[in-house]
């Protein structure tokens, strides 16, 4: 019978080809895995951790490194999407590392593994860019889960030192309200401009082209302006300065 859409039209071959496995046909072409790198001064802690994660079909540990320096080295060529790292080791440490590699290679999410609950390791870690914070106390399956997580977009924080950081949230937040009853420090008009500047992006070379100053110029006004106003990073600053109005960017 015909139908008003046409003469009906005949049913594809569905059976395999040759070579070709039954089902295999209309499969989702597979997830690339995530690419970690393992960053520890104990090899046997690296090869046993390498060992656990090679059982995993979405994880691929594309190559390790025994120190801090030799981690930014890495990262540089082999671009990981997971950094696993220790945050103390010989030559350089990884908190260090940590700031390097994601100047290097800003896409790479790094995952600080340590057998240190030091609050003040878990601080320098946040700051200098690590989006985890584990200790090696957790069991192998919960290494892979967290890779997946930060891969994901996702913080991940042994439960121990999330805690630690909460403590410190609230002594931050009662310090900024003691802070408000004091004036804000006040910047010259030239360290204003130059804190502009900085909130727009701008590398100490480019501030130095841009106000006809010199480089160290530059990095003497951002020093100034971060001991006035008892920070420690130009981000630091950028923010600090909008949120008391010092600066406003439009």
């Amino acid at each position: 019978m015909v139908d008003s859409f046409g003469p009906a039209m005949p049913m594809p071959d569905m059976r395999p080809g040759p070579g070709e496995e039954a089902g295999e046909r209309g499969r989702e072409p597979s997830v690339e895995p995530i690419r970690v790198l393992v960053v520890d001064d104990h090899e046997l802690f690296r090869r046993g951790l390498e060992i656990v994660l090679k059982q995993e079909e979405d994880i691929e540990v594309i190559g390790e490194a025994g120190d801090g320096a030799e981690a930014v080295e890495k990262a540089a060529d082999l671009l990981p999407d997971i950094v696993l790292m220790d945050v103390r080791m010989p030559r350089r440490g990884g908190i260090e590392a940590c700031t390097s590699i994601k100047e290097v290679v800003p896409s790479a999410k790094i995952i600080m593994l340590t057998i240190s609950d030091e609050e003040a390791d878990l601080y320098d870690a946040i700051k200098a860019g690590a989006t985890g914070y584990l200790l090696k106390e957790i069991s192998t399956d919960e290494v892979s889960a967290a890779i997946r997580a930060v891969a994901d977009g996702q913080s991940q924080i042994s439960p121990s030192m999330a805690a630690k950081l909460l403590t410190e949230f609230k002594s931050m937040i009662q310090r900024t309200d003691e802070s408000k009853l004091v004036p804000a420090p006040k910047l010259t008009d030239r360290e204003l401009e130059v804190l502009k500047l900085v909130a727009t992006g701008m590398n100490n070379r480019d501030i130095a082209k841009e106000l006809f100053i010199s480089e160290n110029t530059v990095k003497n006004h951002v020093r100034n302006i971060l001991e006035k106003l008892q920070l420690h990073s130009r981000m630091e600053a950028v923010v600090y300065a909008m949120r008391e109005k010092i600066l406003e960017i439009r």
